[in-house]
């Protein structure tokens, strides 16, 4: 049965439109409540007093001396609180998270990194992070949960030479220079003591069991917060390349170039390292929990619906311009079409630009495509962030351009100064979800009628 009848095809365009978008948005929404932590540790993780299960694996409490919790990234306290309420009280470790949270748990230290840069706060959990692993023995359970954004929320220079400063530095020209997600993690990886597997064989002994969700593509787990605890499959030879590909060694701090220009990068472990010898890995979490949420609901409500992820980490212009020729296309032989598509496109964003992120570019881009148009696109992450806005993304239509243009606002300019944020959110067309406290990548639904 369909979720609510939609507007007959008599309705007027403006009725249909704003429809759409109400479409669009109930969409995106029903993806974050499907998505939820606490819903998806329901399902993977179980407790029955004596025995803790972690999808498929079982681990009997009695016999460790220690658990030792850590939980980083966007999600990291969202983590903690869904496994403290499974397992119960007495649990201590070290949380790193990029927000306040409402409460803090007992027994947990706090750390607030910075994200999408690192901050005093991000050095500090990493240090604290190393010195709780420490000294771990077979009879020690290391719990990790691990979420997007962790790479800058915690962290450790591997060279004392490299400031927080410096490190900052490398973030700002990893994440200006275009490159794909997993290459600037792969760099990443090589400039941490944390990254690339280097947390696992701090462990040393312990049990290990990783809780993913999921920020990456579904085959690049290990790009998941740089992979602290995961065999690291890039190589040094390949931070070389991407220097090299990117035009980074000019961007790099002295500190950091220095590495790059004596070779002086240290290898991480890899598969078959002995330090993943009692390692486990379990994703509660990912992107396709997204995607299948929207298409539930898209079908629901009587789309043709098709999910097409080839355009992850495309440029945001190429990516837009695919999945609108994909819509197209479907609603040749429906009334009512419907593309979703999970994943990143990539932004190569100036030193002087302004205010959005790469949702809001993605979505303004379309909306030139789309002018006049019955179609609709939005485009948010399921952070509740897009770049340095305060918004998750945007939904715009066919009227988007329009009504900018009287408001006095130019697309055009919007689009080449990556500002795109001031003129959607003038005329109503911004997603604001704020914060959500978890992180399965972005969400791309296009709708045509």
């Amino acid at each position: 049965m369909p979720h609510s009848s939609l507007p007959p095809k008599n309705v007027g365009t403006e009725a249909v439109l704003r429809e759409m978008r109400d479409r669009a948005r109930e969409m995106f929404d029903h993806a974050l409540r499907e998505c939820s932590i606490p819903r998806a540790f329901s399902r993977q993780v179980l407790y029955d007093g004596e025995h803790l299960r972690i999808g498929r694996d079982l681990y009997d409490i009695g016999s460790f001396e220690r658990i030792l919790v850590v939980s980083i990234g966007k999600a990291g306290h969202t983590m903690a609180d869904a496994f403290s309420n499974i397992l119960g009280t007495g649990l201590t470790g070290v949380i790193a998270c990029p927000n306040t949270p409402p409460a803090q748990l007992f027994g947990f230290r706090y750390f607030i990194g910075g994200h999408p840069l690192p901050n005093e706060e991000s050095l500090r959990a990493g240090e604290a992070i190393l010195r709780l692993v420490a000294g771990s023995t077979p009879r020690t359970l290391a719990v990790f949960l691990i979420s997007g954004g962790a790479s800058a929320i915690a962290e450790k220079p591997i060279s004392v030479d490299v400031s927080l400063g410096d490190v900052i530095e490398t973030y700002k020209a990893l994440v200006h220079s275009g490159a794909p997600i997993a290459e600037i993690n792969a760099v990443r990886k090589h400039l941490s003591a944390l990254k690339g597997g280097r947390l696992a064989r701090s462990a040393g002994l312990a049990r290990q069991v990783s809780v993913l969700v999921s920020d990456v593509p579904e085959n690049s787990l290990d790009a998941l917060a740089s992979g602290p605890t995961m065999p690291d499959t890039t190589t040094v030879a390949d931070c070389y390349a991407i220097a090299e590909r990117y035009n980074l060694l000019q961007r790099f701090p002295d500190s950091v170039r220095v590495l790059f220009e004596r070779h002086q990068l240290g290898e991480t472990p890899k598969p078959g390292d002995a330090a993943f010898e009692h390692s486990r890995y379990t994703t509660v979490l990912s992107n396709a929990t997204a995607t299948n949420s929207a298409l539930e609901r898209a079908l629901e409500d009587g789309f043709a619906v098709e999910i097409d992820n080839t355009c992850d980490d495309w440029d945001y212009q190429r990516a837009a311009d695919y999945l609108l020729g994909r819509l197209r296309g479907l609603r040749q032989n429906s009334s009512r079409a419907c593309v979703i598509s999970g994943g990143e496109v990539t932004v190569q964003v100036r030193a002087n630009s302004g205010t959005g992120g790469r949702n809001q570019q993605f979505a303004l881009h379309c909306a030139q495509q789309i002018a006049g148009e019955q179609m609709t696109v939005l485009s948010a992450g399921t952070d509740g962030v897009d770049g340095n806005s305060p918004a998750a993304g945007a939904v715009v239509d066919g009227t988007t351009v329009e009504r900018a243009q009287e408001r006095g606002s130019d697309v055009v300019v919007a689009l080449a100064e990556f500002n795109a944020y001031p003129l959607l959110d003038a005329i109503g067309d911004t997603v604001v979800t704020g914060p959500t406290g978890n992180n399965v990548r972005d969400l791309r639904i296009l709708l045509a009628y």
